[in-house]
């Protein structure tokens, strides 16, 4: 329609009850759930960063743990070895010099036996010939039948000619039948050639005992292997395992290759367990030590506090849900009441607002609303328009077919005037006795003028029966006016001034008809 805009939509009574206790109610309900949501999470959050934490910090000490194992059996295993080792590099030099067959047999026996008594991890001292029997050996008898020729280590230095110390497999002693860590060397004639073998044996013994001496948890674990994996000594100790391999075990196959010691964990190939270990490669020898502890033995104090930590969390979480239903059940029904409160008391306003015989708003709402209008219109820049509407010859109306017939006119006119108005921000009212009021937003005085046109159709349209009127029916004649609150100075009383003087000189021109004027106000 001309010069009529769509009007912001807006709730024609601005004078709602009790809006502040509405949005304190549902604002309290809100901020009450915000506040148990951000506990709850907050209580999570902190829990679950502590028990991370704690987490993290059960590993920092399980590695700190598994390093210093892995550093005391490395030192303890080199240790071990190189005792026997610079002995054996005494007694090589002393047999050597001297020759096989020119050898002190008793002395030489007297000096393995009192060197054996020194070293705790001794199992005994030999020298083999070049054929593998026995020479002189710190044992009280030699078995005159007695061969070693068969040994790996003897078959290895036959055929080697460095003099360097060998680190063999575990085997079971002919003399005691103890098992046993041969360390060997190879023995030379003046003229380089082979002359035989001195043997060293660490008792397998030395290193359980010594190992069981730590306290790691039942499915701990400490080995000493060969640097090809092979098993020499391990934790819990079991014979069958003694010389299984490790090669194709995680840490020899992807660690050790990168770095001679670190941690990893990783899981074990002999029992599969799972565990972090501890690794380290000797400086000196071909040898390698591991200590693992279990995963299982790692997390199990804090998975212990991790329940204990889960049942409080739970009980508190459980004991604030409980608080917080009552408060919301409180609040719940608080709101209810004052939402029947707030509906009893919309209906008394919507009855203090509203005419009671057209069903249209009422003087008292116009008054609250256009101030509103004013306001919004000088906010936004847009025209605001006022009809002022009576019906023709409405005393002659009720004098000829009473009082009761006149009101069902004005309630039918009354809901000729709601139909013609097509917005939902357009108000109309009934003014008082037979006159009435529409106020238009947005709206232009040619856009007013329009519908002006359009409610005085439709009261025609109605067709009601007026002897004493020269058409015979029912008419209206309506004053419309316009202005621009933005740029002018405008007042609710200068709109209703002057749609009333345009009623005024409608009527004064024949009635049935409409005059219109923008509003100026002159300071």
């Amino acid at each position: 329609m001309l010069g009529r805009k769509q009007p912001t939509p807006r709730d024609d009574n601005a004078t709602a009850p009790c809006p502040g206790k509405v949005v304190r109610a549902g604002a309290t309900f809100r901020l009450t759930v915000s506040f148990m949501l951000v506990v709850v999470i907050a209580f999570i959050s902190v829990e679950g960063w502590r028990t991370w934490r704690d987490y993290r910090a059960a590993f920092d000490s399980a590695r700190d743990s598994v390093t210093n194992l892995a550093r005391a059996t490395a030192q303890h295993a080199e240790d071990a070895i190189r005792q026997v080792d610079v002995l054996t590099v005494a007694l090589s030099e002393r047999v050597q010099s001297d020759g096989l067959q020119g050898i002190n047999v008793p002395r030489i026996h007297e000096l393995l036996v009192q060197q054996t008594q020194i070293m705790p991890q001794l199992h005994g001292l030999f020298i083999y010939g070049p054929d593998g029997q026995w020479v002189v050996t710190d044992k009280s008898v030699t078995p005159d039948t007695a061969n070693n020729a068969d040994r790996d280590y003897f078959q290895y230095h036959r055929t080697h000619d460095d003099r360097n110390l060998h680190i063999g497999e575990v085997v079971r002693s002919r003399s005691t039948d103890e098992l046993i860590i041969p360390i060997s060397r190879r023995l030379n004639n003046p003229d380089g050639s082979f002359a035989g073998v001195l043997l060293g044996t660490i008792k397998l013994s030395y290193f359980v005992d010594y190992y069981g001496d730590f306290k790691i948890d039942d499915k701990g674990s400490l080995v000493l292997a060969m640097r090809n994996g092979t098993i020499l000594v391990r934790r819990p100790f079991i014979a069958s395992v003694v010389g299984k391999s490790l090669a194709d075990s995680e840490i020899f196959k992807s660690y050790l290759p990168v770095s001679n010691s670190g941690v990893a964990e990783v899981k074990a190939i002999i029992d599969d367990t799972d565990r972090l270990y501890g690794y380290r490669a000797l400086t000196t020898y071909p040898l390698v030590v591991e200590a693992g502890l279990s995963r299982e033995s790692i997390i199990a104090p804090w998975l212990h506090d991790l329940w204990k930590t889960g049942f409080v969390l739970v009980f508190l979480i459980a004991v604030l849900a409980v608080f917080g239903l009552i408060v919301l059940s409180q609040l719940r029904q608080r709101m209810l009441a004052e939402k029947a409160l707030r509906h009893a008391h919309q209906a008394m306003q919507d009855m203090a607002m509203t005419d009671s015989l057209t069903g249209l708003g009422n003087r008292r709402r116009l008054d609250a609303v256009l101030i509103e209008e004013i306001r919004l219109a000088r906010r936004q820049g847009s025209f605001l328009a006022l009809i002022m509407l009576d019906v023709d010859y409405f005393k002659r109306y009720n004098d000829t077919y009473g009082h009761a017939a006149g009101d069902e006119c004005l309630s039918a006119v009354g809901q000729a005037i709601a139909r013609a108005i097509k917005r939902p921000g357009d108000l109309a009212v009934r003014y008082g006795g037979e006159e009435f009021t529409v106020l238009l937003p947005n709206t232009n005085n040619a856009g007013a003028t329009r519908v002006a046109n359009d409610i005085l159709d439709a009261i025609r349209a109605l067709k009601i029966e007026h002897a004493e009127h020269p058409l015979g029916y029912v008419t209206a004649s309506a004053g419309i006016t316009a202005s621009h609150p933005a740029s002018e100075q405008v007042t609710p009383g200068d709109l209703l001034k002057s749609a009333d003087e345009m009623l005024y000189l409608a009527k004064q021109k024949g009635r049935n008809g409409w005059c219109s004027t923008e509003v100026v106000v002159h300071k």
